[in-house]
């Protein structure tokens, strides 16, 4: 009777431990997400409260934007989360500029300059590698954020409005374009107002204090459409080559068309798009035939994304004030 009473605890303390063990085995695995058409790495870390450095660490990512679907991600847990904390890197690739980095990575510009050291924003170069620091905590994203369910007629910029934030930083906190549709129904996070984004939080000195007006600097090629003091659109440009620079001072929107043929020296353009006239023959417009924003390309004209022309098309009326600077 003692022998098989033994037995018998024996047999339960194996099981038991087995149990443990599963649990403990079960409890240590991260859990795996299967990249479907329209993830990105931001919106799987929002998905899982996790942060982007946390997951391209657990699977060695070089660059978030490098990922596809059917693609096995490691989820990881909190404790690796809190040693994600370090900062990543990025290989800086033609075409890109400081804005277009930081935004692609959910830091603001201001960080990602004084973690590189970097005093001019324009001068970076192909090949140049920059600490991204803690690309989560600036993601535009975080728990608190309010949700806002999309009614009938309403569009980003109007969400924008009603919240007091900004399209752009409202479209990086949901993993959409500033030109994405949006439809009845759909729930948006509302980013907080101490968010970090690429907008510029205040205008240049002697700047209107009322009305639309359009502020485009050289230095950094970027556009903003004001509203008063308040920044209500964000978008990277190309203007003039050195050779053909893009005028500079204060003038206003004389004319619009949807779309007409541009001609010159070694070039002929048909069908460019949602184009403004503001002084002779400058001009800002969409732009079909390069995707080199923010370095300059052009003529002498301001050149945009032809979804970023089109939502400036629609929203300035001729009469609107652009001021150009360096």
């Amino acid at each position: 009777m003692k022998t098989k009473l033994r037995a018998f605890v024996i047999l339960i303390c194996l099981v038991s431990q087995l149990v443990i063990g599963v649990g403990l085995a079960e409890g240590a695995e991260p859990p795996v997400h299967v990249v479907r058409r329209g993830d990105t790495v931001y919106s799987v870390a929002r998905r899982y409260g996790t942060t982007v450095n946390a997951i391209m660490r657990a699977n060695g990512l070089p660059d978030p934007s490098r990922i596809y679907v059917g693609q096995r991600l490691i989820v990881p847990t909190s404790a690796t989360v809190q040693q994600a904390a370090t900062p990543v890197s990025y290989v800086v690739q033609r075409g890109d500029t400081l804005y277009s980095i930081a935004r692609r990575h959910g830091v603001s510009v201001q960080a990602l300059a004084r973690a590189n050291n970097i005093y001019n924003p324009s001068l970076i170069r192909s090949g140049q590698r920059l600490v991204i620091p803690g690309a989560a905590a600036a993601s535009g994203y975080s728990p608190s954020a309010s949700v806002h369910v999309v009614q009938r007629g309403q569009n980003l910029f109007r969400i924008a409005l009603r919240y007091g934030t900004t399209v752009q930083a409202l479209a990086q906190a949901n993993n959409l374009s500033s030109t994405s549709l949006i439809h009845v129904g759909q729930r948006l996070a509302i980013p907080g107002r101490g968010s970090a984004s690429p907008v510029p939080t205040s205008a240049p000195v002697s700047a209107p204090t009322s009305g639309k007006w359009i502020d485009v600097k050289l230095a950094t090629q970027n556009l903003v459409a004001y509203e008063g003091q308040r920044a209500v659109y964000w978008a990277t440009v190309s203007t003039g080559l050195p050779r053909t620079p893009t005028v500079k001072g204060r003038f206003r929107i004389y004319s619009k068309v949807r779309s007409t043929t541009m001609s010159g020296p070694g070039y002929r353009l048909t069908n460019v798009p949602y184009v403004m006239s503001y002084y002779g023959n400058y001009t800002m417009h969409g732009t079909y035939w390069h995707n080199n924003f923010g370095r300059p390309m052009s003529h002498g004209c301001v050149n945009m994304r032809t979804g970023d022309a089109k939502w400036l098309y629609e929203w300035a009326p001729v009469g609107t004030l652009v001021i150009i600077r360096d």
